[in-house]
């Protein structure tokens, strides 16, 4: 317990610290974070990160992650980051031929798939920080919108919870948890807003809230899913008593395009 508070508390400051310097500092920081993430995912595949199918999967998750606006200037050639990202598939796709099915399509599947989960989760992180004049404020407060979540639902599950949330998934979590994590994140987001009302009104803020609290928790139960169906017991080993990055991110990196796809952002 003492090794997961002290890992918290450094990851928090870590994180708040990226966050509030912004920039270059944020996004080569979020870069890293997606990096590992990705090569977390590979792992559980059993996917050598620096084996040809490896690279090619960390290149297609770099091009979904990187901001448009980067590739263009960068990448000199004439075309889009989707035109490319499907150029990659094209060649996963070649290398089932190329290995005799050695490298099978429902690999090419897990490539594509977990270059798209972590890639668009880690791109609209760092396009929400670069929203003008509030990015700061929107990443800091989803976080901690997110961290109130979890703590709630840990905190109420455990003293009250008796009825199972999703026992096949998540054996320890629980409804009355559930409830309990996004009563505590209209609670906490509605301070937060009251001190400083960065948005345009309450009732935008609170739309954030309540899909933050629910579909971060979602995610939470994605890469539950994940590792489960993969029989391992965390993401990674690299945040002692914490797990891999995946298991600190899963809500971050769910939430971020839907607050998107939903125009919240």
């Amino acid at each position: 317990m003492k090794t997961r508070i002290v890992t918290g508390l450094f990851i928090g400051i870590v994180i708040l610290a990226m966050v509030g310097l912004g920039g270059w500092w944020f996004s080569i920081f979020v870069s890293l974070m997606a990096t590992v993430a990705m090569i977390e995912l590979l792992k559980m595949k059993k996917i050598r990160a620096f084996s040809l199918r490896g690279i090619v999967g960390l290149i297609s998750m770099w091009l979904l992650l990187v901001p448009t606006s980067w590739f263009d200037q960068t990448i000199p050639i004439q075309y889009t980051k989707i035109e490319t990202f499907i150029f990659l598939i094209l060649v996963l796709l070649m290398l089932t031929v190329l290995t005799k099915n050695k490298f099978t399509f429902d690999e090419v599947g897990f490539i594509v798939l977990s270059s798209v989960y972590v890639g668009f989760g880690f791109h609209y992180l760092i396009m929400t920080r670069e929203v003008a004049d509030i990015g700061l404020w929107l990443v800091l407060f989803v976080i901690v919108l997110i961290w109130t979540t979890d703590s709630g639902a840990y905190f109420v599950g455990k003293f009250m919870g008796k009825n199972k949330l999703w026992p096949e998934i998540s054996p320890n979590k629980t409804i009355e948890g559930s409830v309990g994590g996004i009563l505590l994140a209209v609670l906490v987001g509605s301070v937060f807003y009251i001190i400083n009302p960065f948005l345009d009104t309450y009732i935008t803020a609170l739309l954030i809230i309540f899909a933050t609290a629910v579909f971060g928790q979602i995610g939470d139960l994605v890469e539950s899913a994940l590792k489960r169906h993969y029989a391992v017991k965390d993401s990674g080993n690299v945040l002692p008593g914490h797990g891999g990055i995946l298991d600190r991110f899963d809500s971050l990196i769910f939430v971020m395009p839907l607050l998107h796809l939903l125009q919240l952002i």
